[in-house]
C-alpha cells in the first residue's frame, strides 16, 4: 500500500454571496496517493476547482482539515502556504499563463531559478516533446504546444504533485490527446501524484481512480481496473 500524499478529511468551504451563502464543497474525505493518476470527475459547479485549489494551497477550507505529506496545510500560514506551492505543487491551468516576451526555454528557467532540487529546463521539455522548440516565441507555439510549455514549467521544479485545472478545455480534441500522454507519461515516469479536473468522462479512462463530485459533495470513488493509454480515448 502506497502512502496517501493527500488526506483530505470533512472538507467544507463556504462562499458567502452578499446574504447567501454558497456550498462549493460539503464533507468531503478523499485520500490522494503517491505515483496515482486521479481524475476528478464532475459537471460545472459540482466542487472540482475547489478541492483542487484547497488542497493546492490555493484557497483556504471553511472547516475539515487537509494534511499533505502528514503536515496539516489546514493549519498553515500564508508564507507556509507560500513554501508549500513553490516546493511541492506544479499547477497546470486551462489557460498557459505563459511570458510573451520569453522563449519556451526561458518560460521553464523562470521557475527552476527559485526551485529547491529542479531539473534542466532543456530536460523538462525534452520530457514533454519539445526539445525542438526550445528557441521559439509563445506566439510561434500551436496551442498545444505552448500546454506543453506550461506542463514543462509546472514539472521543472521536480514537485511531487502536479494539479491540472481543465488543460485540455482550450484545445481541440487532438491536440487534447497529445497534452494527456504527456501528462500520463509524467505520472509513470516520473512518480508525480497528479490531479486532473474535467467534465469528459472520456479521459477518466486514463485515472487510477476517478472521483465522481456533485454539488459539492463526493458522489463516488471508482477504481479503474481497465485502465486505458490516453492515445487510446475516444472523443
Amino acid at each position: 500500500m502506497k502512502d496517501a500524499v493527500f488526506k483530505v478529511t470533512n472538507l467544507a468551504k463556504v462562499y458567502l454571496m452578499g446574504e447567501v451563502e454558497v456550498h462549493a464543497l460539503r464533507g468531503a474525505n478523499l485520500d490522494i496517493f503517491a505515483g496515482e493518476l486521479v481524475v476528478l470527475l464532475g459537471p460545472s459547479g459540482s466542487g472540482k476547482s475547489t478541492l483542487l485549489n484547497i488542497i493546492g494551497g490555493l484557497d483556504t477550507a471553511t472547516s475539515g482539515s487537509v494534511s499533505y505529506q502528514k503536515k496539516e496545510l489546514t493549519a498553515a500560514s500564508e508564507r507556509e502556504l507560500t513554501e508549500y506551492r513553490r516546493t511541492h505543487v506544479g499547477f497546470v491551468f486551462q489557460f498557459y499563463n505563459l511570458i510573451p516576451s520569453l522563449t519556451a526555454l526561458e518560460n521553464v528557467a523562470v521557475v527552476t531559478e527559485i526551485a529547491e532540487k529542479p531539473m534542466k529546463p532543456e530536460d523538462a521539455l525534452t520530457l514533454v516533446g519539445l526539445a525542438g522548440r526550445l528557441d521559439h516565441f509563445p506566439a510561434q507555439l500551436s496551442g498545444g504546444e505552448q500546454q506543453r510549455v506550461a506542463i514543462a514549467r509546472a514539472i521543472a521544479k521536480n514537485p511531487a504533485v502536479l494539479l491540472c485545472d481543465e488543460p485540455t478545455g482550450a484545445l481541440d480534441s487532438q491536440t487534447g490527446i497529445v497534452v494527456l500522454e504527456v501528462l500520463e507519461r509524467i505520472n509513470r515516469e516520473l512518480g508525480t501524484a497528479t490531479v486532473i479536473i474535467t467534465h469528459n468522462a472520456d479521459i477518466a479512462s486514463m485515472a487510477d481512480r476517478v472521483i465522481h463530485l456533485s454539488n459539492g459533495v463526493i458522489t463516488e470513488i471508482a477504481e479503474n481496473k481497465i485502465k486505458k493509454a490516453s492515445s487510446e480515448l475516444q472523443w
